[in-house]
């Protein structure tokens, strides 16, 4: 899953930001309650001003994203 989301990355550069949480760390326990994410992999995306859009839970759908930045 790694590979696919480091390709979407770099095909979106600079059109949004990917942000990676280990829940593993502390900033990514500390997390976890505030997003409400218990999973992993969690992708969770959110618009320009914060809103959450959309999450999936153990899958990741890289057209989903790119649909989303229509």
């Amino acid at each position: 899953m790694k590979p696919v989301v480091d390709e979407l990355e770099k095909e979106l550069n600079g059109k949004i930001t990917f942000i990676r949480l280990n829940i593993q760390e502390s900033i990514g326990r500390e997390l976890a309650p505030v997003y409400g994410f218990e999973f992993t992999p969690t992708f969770i995306f959110f618009d320009a001003q914060g809103k959450e859009l959309w999450r999936q839970v153990g899958k990741f759908d890289p057209q989903q994203v790119r649909d989303s930045l229509k």
